[in-house]
């Protein structure tokens, strides 16, 4: 009975090809788009942890107030290198330390300009974040110490002032410093963040704080911990150093943070899954509008064939056999619409993902997901119809017109 019903949906289906497709479009962009969504956030989630782990699994940072982002620092005063030298003398897990700060600047050379960051540190600091150097070299200890007006770039800036000529010994303006290029770093591209890691340039902590800023704040300290040591003991350590310096009483809260590289990683994949998990929501209505279009649709088919249905009860078939055969007919319409839509999805993911540049992660639970979901919106919005159909009289079809 279940293979008979199957066959009389397909016929109807094939004899009205372009109402059917219309009718499945619904569910083929909901089903698409859920897919679509949860495909790239699971790339973006990936490419976070990859990069994250592409600085190494010890990477802590320190900075002031109680939180990480924009305004971390409100109402807590920032880092002196005083506490950045208590750090790096008095917490022996520590491999490096490197204070950081940063300011947004014009840089200019001849020409050309470009709005960028300009960010003071030490030369601990490329070992810290994992960072290479391309061609030149990084500014050494005495450099460092003296604020000599050196810096390193990134290809970026490379490219928006200096084109393709070797940046080694060029002097570029950075605010109202200038300062001579040493050093190119290799390049890294966008973080999953969007922001480009390449747009920056570096120079020694000291000339940042007398020339640039005029301040001798540090706003973020970064270290890296000694192979084999245990990420929380370190933390504990610095929390409890950080403390004393900074005269908290026993009742207060910290007025720092101190995050290492899994919790930056859980609350950026956090972040992404949340958003994923929105998108996905806000996509999945039209999955409702679909299965309102499919009961719509085939409302007007049981009016269509009245007549026919009719016939089929006169001569002895059961209610619940025309019930099963329009519930079949509502479930393959939503199924071959879900069907579509995964195909569809897959391959705007796989295009997407090249041109967002995020990996393209194939998610097998969402896509059974979609289309299991697809076949249970055919059989909700296709009861009420099929149950019309199957409570029709006889007598009354017949006469229908």
């Amino acid at each position: 009975m279940l293979g008979n019903a199957l066959l009389l949906a397909l016929r109807e289906l094939r004899r009205n090809v372009m109402r059917s497709f219309l009718t499945m479009l619904g569910i083929i962009i909901g089903v698409a788009a859920v897919i679509i969504l949860v495909t790239l956030g699971g790339g973006a989630t990936q490419q976070v942890t990859e990069q994250i782990s592409s600085l190494g699994s010890n990477l802590m940072m320190i900075a002031p107030g109680k939180r990480m982002g924009p305004g971390q620092g409100a109402g807590s005063a920032p880092f002196k290198m005083a506490d950045v030298e208590a750090v790096e003398r008095e917490i022996t897990s520590l491999r490096a330390v490197a204070p950081v700060s940063s300011s947004p600047v014009a840089a200019i050379f001849g020409n050309a300009n470009w709005s960028t960051t300009v960010t003071g540190t030490t030369e601990a600091y490329f070992d810290v974040v994992n960072r290479r150097i391309e061609a030149g070299r990084i500014f050494t200890q005495s450099e460092a110490r003296s604020g000599v007006a050196v810096c390193v770039i990134g290809d970026t800036i490379r490219g928006k002032l200096l084109g393709n000529q070797d940046p080694i010994g060029r002097k570029i303006r950075v605010g109202k410093v200038s300062c001579e290029v040493i050093g190119l770093l290799e390049a890294k591209g966008q973080s999953s963040m969007g922001q480009d890691q390449d747009d920056i340039i570096l120079v020694p902590l000291r000339t940042f704080q007398r020339r640039v800023v005029g301040n001798d704040n540090v706003s973020l300290i970064q270290v890296s911990v000694k192979e084999g040591v245990a990420t929380d003991k370190a933390k504990a350590d610095i929390g409890r150093l950080m403390r004393v310096r900074r005269r908290l009483a026993p009742d207060e809260e910290d007025n720092f943070s101190v995050m290492d590289l899994k919790e930056i990683a859980t609350m950026l994949t956090g972040t992404t899954q949340v958003l994923t998990g929105l998108l996905g929501a806000v996509a999945a209505v039209s999955l409702l509008v679909g299965g309102i279009g499919i009961m719509n649709i085939m409302l007007v088919s049981v009016t269509e064939r009245t007549r026919e249905i009719g016939t089929r009860l006169a001569i002895g078939a059961l209610e619940r056999e025309v019930l099963l055969q329009f519930l079949v007919e509502s479930v393959v319409l939503a199924s071959f619409g879900g069907l579509i839509g995964i195909i569809l999805a897959l391959g705007v993911s796989f295009g997407l993902a090249g041109v967002l540049q995020v990996p393209f992660v194939f998610n097998a639970p969402i896509v059974l997901v979609g289309f299991l979901f697809s076949g249970a919106i055919g059989v909700v919005f296709g009861y009420f119809p099929a149950r019309k159909a199957a409570r029709l009289d006889p007598i009354e079809a017949l006469r229908h017109e």
